[in-house]
């Protein structure tokens, strides 16, 4: 019996078949354009950021007092080139969609790498009271160590941090690449435009959703599967969503937010309070206050001995 082989021709039809698709997309595929920002060279970036952040957790480098100096420069000095050449990819394809002409997209992303360098001490800062706060606020957590090498929390939020002073300067697709490849490794997706404040806990954290315009302040507990979520979207007379206003909750200093709560709209929940388990919330809340859902009624049947 002869095997139906893939001939020439059929090679031929089958190109011409694909090629027809791209004609007038713009979304899909990317052609006649200069490239745009590469997901690995980004991820690598990621990386040696981390690695600044938290030296000798990645067990790439062996860290001492007396090399820490040579290898942060040296990292110091990868990271400004390779994030320059990706945050200009990323400019341009911003004015491509803009259709603007003039801008010095090298300029530009020169002055962005230098700010998130400048940002460093601080994101450091910042993150040294997370892990204090996960260990304050998990009793199962034996060392700052454990937190930093295993937590998933710590991860996602040191990506959050690194992400967001990128999104402050307004720089196109790269701090999402960051916080989606936080998500895709923890489970826990938090948008960079996210503005999140000191000692921030999240306890286990699959499936924690923070949305873009979520104001979260000091001392915040979330539990896993709590979502910080948007309501409907207004639309306009096309039907299309009408982007950008305030559409997340705003959560208060020293709330806890415990497993698979959801808050959903441009609502407050005001300081100390508590949000229990499994509630569903669109409404704000007063400070102090402890929300729960009422106890579902419980239903006992003796088993029955099986012979």
């Amino acid at each position: 019996m002869k095997k139906n082989k893939l001939t020439n021709s059929k090679i031929e039809k089958l190109v011409g078949q694909i090629a027809h698709t791209y004609r007038g997309d713009s979304g899909t595929n990317f052609i006649n354009v200069s490239n745009l920002p590469a997901r690995d060279k980004i991820l690598k970036i990621l990386d040696m950021l981390i690695e600044v952040i938290f030296p000798g957790y990645t067990g790439k480098r062996t860290i001492t007092k007396s090399n820490i100096n040579f290898i942060v420069g040296d990292l110091l000095c990868q990271i400004y080139s390779n994030l320059c050449e990706q945050t200009e990819l990323a400019y341009k394809h911003g004015c491509r969609i803009k259709k603007c002409d003039g801008c010095d997209c090298e300029t530009m992303a020169e002055n962005v790498a230098e700010h998130l360098l400048k940002q460093l001490p601080k994101i450091r800062e910042l993150l040294k009271g997370d892990v204090a706060a996960a260990f304050d606020g998990d009793p199962a957590a034996k060392s700052h160590e454990e937190i930093v090498i295993s937590y998933p929390g710590i991860t996602a939020i040191a990506i959050y941090r690194i992400a967001h002073e990128l999104h402050l300067k307004n720089v196109p697709l790269i701090p999402r690449i960051m916080s989606e490849c936080a998500h895709s490794k923890t489970g826990i997706d938090i948008h960079p435009g996210a503005k999140i404040g000191k000692n921030f806990f999240i306890d286990h954290g699959t499936g924690v959703v923070i949305g873009e315009t979520t104001i979260i302040g000091d001392n915040v507990k979330i539990y896993q599967g709590a979502t910080l979520g948007a309501m409907s979207f207004p639309k306009d007379k096309r039907g299309r969503i009408i982007k950008g206003g305030k559409r997340h909750p705003t959560i208060k200093d020293n709330v806890t937010i415990y497993a698979e709560a959801t808050i959903l709209g441009d609502v407050i929940i005001s300081e100390n309070a508590i949000i229990g388990g499994n509630v569903w919330l669109k409404e704000s809340i007063p400070a102090g206050v402890t929300v729960t859902t009422a106890n579902s009624e419980l239903v006992y049947t003796k088993n029955k001995n099986k012979k």
